[in-house]
């Protein structure tokens, strides 16, 4: 695995699987990616998935999945990880787009979106990751499909509820602090959070947790005191999180993305990123 240049909310990464395969697990981002070389398959709302050299794929936040070679060649992907938060600002509060059929076909023909993915050890600045975050939004809008939600959202309040999770991951709030910051009652807060952002609060603050100890991990911390800076229980507690998330084990991410800091991989065969 190799991270390109990211900005907040936004991650880009190159991999390649053989052998291997991704434990079922589950993002609170969108995942938006394009297979480069190989066969990429994975389970995904209850059917088998193929996504070929050129073909385009989109995870909605908290859907679980896995992932494997579908041959014994193995297959690479680059991929963005995007912030729902970010594709609310584009979207002006409308609740978020579902696309119901992860695999798109025909690829979509945008090449700005190509290009982020095609570049991705280019630095995004922030006008960079606006226009980056608005080709998603607008790839999301045109595919979703089913009647869109009309309902209501208090932004502005679930925003404040977001950013007292976000300041502060590691320490654990209760509902009361959620209701009082809001100005919501805690039902109105689950559903319309979800609604606005794609996961719960719950989960949203264990991927925050996740994202302090990734960062641990890659500044060469022990994982144990890792567990305790991120605001786990105990290590194991850490592994079992972390494996849900991405998975990986902590300790096999540890590797794969050492592996790839000390000798990049070559960029596979591939079909054109739009």
């Amino acid at each position: 695995m190799r991270f390109g240049g990211g900005a907040a909310g936004i991650e880009r990464l190159e991999a390649a699987l053989r052998g291997e395969a991704f434990a079922p697990h589950r993002h609170d981002t969108y995942a938006i990616g394009v297979t480069l070389a190989g066969v990429q398959t994975f389970r995904y709302r209850g059917e088998q998935r193929h996504c070929l050299p050129g073909e385009w794929h989109v995870l909605h936040p908290d859907e679980p999945h896995d992932g494997a070679p579908g041959t014994d060649d193995g297959f690479g992907y680059r991929i963005v990880y995007l912030d729902p938060a970010l594709v609310q600002d584009a979207l002006g509060g409308r609740p978020l787009p579902f696309v119901a059929d992860p695999v798109l076909r025909p690829a979509p023909p945008d090449r700005a979106l190509g290009a982020y993915l095609r570049h991705i050890d280019e630095p995004l600045d922030e006008l960079a990751a606006a226009e980056l975050t608005s080709a998603i939004a607008d790839l999301l809008a045109r595919h979703a499909g089913g009647p869109r939600s009309r309902a209501a959202l208090d932004l502005a309040a679930l925003r404040r509820v977001r950013a007292l999770l976000l300041d502060d991951p590691a320490t654990w709030h209760p509902v009361e602090d959620l209701e009082r910051v809001a100005g919501l009652d805690r039902w109105t807060i689950a559903r319309q959070f979800r609604a606005a952002f794609g996961t719960s609060p719950t989960r949203f603050r264990t991927m925050r947790r996740l994202d302090l100890a990734r960062g641990l991990i890659r500044a060469g911390h022990p994982l144990s005191e890792v567990a305790v800076l991120a605001g786990f229980a105990d290590q194991s507690h850490l592994t079992r999180m972390f494996k849900r998330a991405y998975g990986l084990t902590p300790a096999a991410w540890k590797a794969a993305t050492a592996g790839a800091a000390q000798s990049p991989p070559a960029t596979p065969s591939t079909a054109p990123l739009t």
